[in-house]
């Protein structure tokens, strides 16, 4: 009989499956490393939905025949300082909530029926400004019209 040589070593396929291996297992610890962000980038998408909402419902009310900006009370300048929306603030669910909004949204972090967490404004042009203070990675959500 012939003697058959025998190779010791690792196939093509044994490698392959390793080195796919490690790569899901680093994906899994990037991902498991860092799931705050995540969540802080998914708060911040919410408030960004809801900031924008709200001053939908806004320009909706104030574009009606006869309805003013007047109608929610005593707004500040933006470059006085903003209002904040809620029963101890500037409080929007008597005018709009049912007709033009289901429900003024909250933040998500800090927001309660007292105080939602978003602020009102009217700039100088007189356009209304609703902003989220509270955003994270140190940045200001806002927006205007």
């Amino acid at each position: 009989m012939k003697d058959r040589k025998t190779y010791q070593g690792f196939s093509l396929i044994e490698i392959l499956v390793v080195v796919a291996l490690i790569i899901i297992l680093a994906t899994i610890t990037l991902v498991a490393i860092n799931p705050g962000k995540n969540f802080r980038d998914t708060r911040n998408a919410q408030r960004s939905a809801d900031v924008t909402q709200i001053l939908n419902a806004v320009t909706q009310y104030t574009s009606e025949e006869g309805n003013s900006i007047a109608a929610f009370g005593t707004i500040t300048n933006c470059t006085v300082g903003d209002s904040s929306i809620g029963t101890e603030g500037i409080d929007l669910d008597a005018v709009l909530v049912d007709e033009f909004i289901v429900a003024i949204p909250m933040d998500p972090s800090v927001g309660t029926d007292a105080v939602t967490g978003y602020e009102i404004c009217v700039t100088d042009g007189g356009r209304v400004q609703i902003s989220a203070p509270h955003a994270e990675n140190d940045k200001t959500i806002s927006v205007k019209r």
